[in-house]
């Protein structure tokens, strides 16, 4: 991989593991506990308790995405990367600079 295209590379991973990071503290603060003592009725607290829930699953996809960002900076500056850990085929710029985190080309990851 062309030293230019792995500068590109590393900035937008650091860009997204920023915006990942930020993703993660409002999902938190987003799952906070529900308090019973707030006066909403019934059908709003059980509506919040789902909400809490889809969030709760959006927080864990974005942990995972981001231990994955950053297993992958560390790995930028390394001979192989860039290619498929399948099939070992180079993976093109665009697929790496629009999901940095993955490892596979496209026609492996289906």
């Amino acid at each position: 991989m062309k030293k230019e295209n792995q500068q590109e590379i590393k900035k937008r991973i650091l860009e997204e593991l920023e915006k990942t990071k930020e993703s993660i503290r409002e999902y938190k603060e987003i799952t906070k506990p529900i308090s019973p003592e707030n006066a909403i009725g019934r059908v709003s607290r059980m509506d919040a308790i789902n909400n809490k829930s889809v969030v709760e699953a959006a927080l864990r996809k974005a942990e995972e995405k981001y231990s994955k960002l950053k297993l992958v900076i560390e790995k930028v500056d390394e001979e192989d990367f860039g290619y498929c850990i399948r099939c070992s085929r180079e993976i093109p710029l665009g697929r790496i600079l629009l999901m940095p985190q993955s490892r596979m080309c496209v026609g492996c990851a289906r």
